[in-house]
């Protein structure tokens, strides 16, 4: 060790002894050199950039089934960070399994069942408590938040193998076969996708025959609107960007993770190509030479699909980085992203500034959800006034509905924006499943609202819903029926809002399990949870702690036959 440098050196003065002698201890956590050996060996020639953190927390956690203290310090040293800024990231995420010291091994083997609003009213909660009792010692079984298949309730994953409708014996069977790898479905490849016209408007864009002006104009003449939940007007996100001085980058918000909506995992599994050929083209727009596609994990197909279909496509254009996300809701919010994207905790960032202006590693960076894109290639080519001859009750153009629950036909349903609930199930759905009958809904997911069956003729689509204390979102509608519990419904999402908050901000962290606590009272104290909803709105960070409360809320408000009258104080 260099004689000045006093990092690793402890020294001793006291009063009247004079100065002692200095000797080297050890500082920090010291690296196993056989974990070293294997991190090294893992990560061969890939990167040791700080945003891939991540990315190589997933290769440990992928082939180890864990990830352990001495391949945490390995990683740290490997990639040159600090042991606590590689542990605080690897335990904010779900899907990493960090073993502690004197913590004993994890089994080899996850069973994840889902427990999210529609999975619980398909019966996962006794599904989860009979594979806990069937699987043994040798299989973890542990509760997931919703994996995106609202449609095929009850949902379970076994190891990445999703398993559909899924029972005891499904399950088993699964764990027995090892048959724990995701099952690609067919879909329009690369060739099929150029046969059928694909990419053509891109390379009109590029080589000058369709000029970005003639792109921003359709966006906006069509109206196009961010269809992850925010709604917020594409040509004017685009023009944003394109306003602020370069480099700029651009990200793809596929975390979609919010309870109820599947919607994107449709598309990118189905017809990548589309969506690839609205990414390059926004790219093109605001000039960013890198795309970042940001996947949630809990989509291991449309990540395969996509690494596939990617390595065929032409030289030329933007960079394109496909990054694994790792079970975190909160990631959905677009600082979030930005945060991951770049291999950190996803906490929320303070606005301003917007990303727009200061977003991916400090760049004006272009964020669209996936099916935004989706739709930019037939927008240009069919036109605005396409686009807008869709729409019902005053709104303009389509939107896809995540439609579950008690609906005979659930799935994804492409149809017309500002179509009603009751319409969306008589004329999409093939009406209410058998035996049930309609008697309250959630236009737009977990944080939107629960509304009873009477005002099920409210138009679904931004603006409309708002005025009530509910919003269209993602657009994901879960239909209950007279055989649910409502209270129950809002309980589950609370359950989910509590762990999925990041933590950052009390207001979310403290409010969302102080409700929960609560609501789990049986009779609400429906004045008490009023003003914590008021300040989680209020005081929160971002939209989940803000957005939270909206389904508690709703119930008090449109179900007042669930709540009983206060009897009114005796006289003394």
């Amino acid at each position: 060790m260099n004689q000045h440098d006093n990092s690793r050196v402890q020294r001793f003065d006291h009063p009247g002894l004079g100065r002692e002698r200095a000797r080297p201890v050890p500082k920090g956590r010291q690296v196993d050199p056989s974990a070293k050996v294997e991190i090294e060996a893992l990560l061969g020639d890939r990167s040791r950039q700080r945003d891939l953190l991540i990315e190589h927390l997933h290769l440990i956690q992928d082939t180890y089934g864990q990830i352990s203290a001495a391949h945490l310090a390995a990683l740290a040293d490997e990639m040159r960070l600090a042991f606590a800024e590689v542990f605080e990231t690897a335990t904010f995420y779900a899907h990493f399994d960090v073993i502690r010291d004197g913590e004993a091994s994890i089994p080899s083997l996850t069973v994840r069942v889902c427990d999210s609003i529609t999975c619980a009213m398909h019966g996962s909660e006794d599904l989860l408590s009979a594979l806990q009792a069937e699987l043994g010692s040798e299989v973890r079984v542990v509760r997931a938040p919703c994996v995106g298949l609202c449609d095929h309730a009850p949902a379970v994953e076994v190891g990445h193998n999703f398993l559909h409708r899924a029972d005891v014996a499904s399950v088993k069977a699964a764990v027995e076969a090892r048959d724990t790898h995701a099952h690609i479905p067919a879909y329009v490849d690369y060739d099929a996708y150029r046969a059928g016209g694909g990419y053509k408007t891109l390379e009109r864009l590029r080589s000058g025959e369709l000029g970005v002006e003639d792109v921003l104009k359709v966006l906006d003449d069509g109206a196009l609107r961010g269809l992850g939940g925010a709604g917020f007007p594409t040509g004017r996100k685009w023009r944003s960007v394109r306003g602020e001085p370069g480099p700029r980058l651009m990200a793809i918000n596929g975390d979609e993770g919010e309870p109820g909506t599947f919607k994107d995992q449709l598309y990118l599994n189905t017809d990548p190509h589309r969506f690839l050929e609205g990414t390059l083209i926004g790219a093109h727009v605001v000039e960013a030479e890198d795309v970042y596609l940001y996947i949630r994990d809990e989509y291991p197909i449309a990540r395969e699909i996509l690494a596939r279909e990617i390595a065929k496509l032409p030289a030329g254009g933007p960079r394109l980085h496909l990054r694994r996300g790792a079970g975190a809701y909160i990631c959905g919010e677009e600082s979030s992203l930005i945060e991951s994207l770049e291999g950190k905790r996803g906490l929320p960032r303070h606005k301003p500034p917007f990303p727009f202006q200061v977003g991916l590693f400090g760049r004006p960076t272009l964020i669209n959800n996936v099916e935004t894109v989706f739709w930019v290639r037939d927008l240009i080519e069919r036109g605005a006034e396409w686009w807008k001859s869709h729409g019902r009750n005053g709104s303009a153009g389509l939107r896809s509905y995540s439609v579950s629950g008690r609906v005979r036909e659930p799935g994804v349903k492409l149809a017309p924006a500002g179509i009603t609930v009751q319409e969306l199930i008589d004329e999409f759905c093939g009406g209410m499943a058998d035996g049930h009958s309609f008697a309250a809904y959630l236009p737009g997911g977990a944080s939107g609202g629960i509304l009873p069956a009477s005002m099920g003729d409210i138009p679904l689509d931004f603006g409309k819903l708002e005025k009530y204390g509910c919003f269209i979102g993602s657009a994901a509608v879960v239909i209950l029926s007279d055989k649910d519990d409502v209270q129950g419904a809002a309980l589950n999402l609370m359950r989910f809002f509590e762990d999925e908050s990041c933590g950052q901000c009390t207001p979310c962290r403290a409010g969302t399990q102080k409700a929960r606590m609560l609501m789990e009272n049986g009779i609400w104290d429906t004045e008490l949870l009023g003003e914590l909803s008021q300040c989680m709105r209020d005081a929160s960070i971002c939209g989940l702690g803000q957005a939270a409360s909206n389904p508690l809320t709703s119930v008090i408000k449109f179900f007042p036959d669930l709540f009983p009258t206060p009897r009114p104080m005796a006289a003394e």
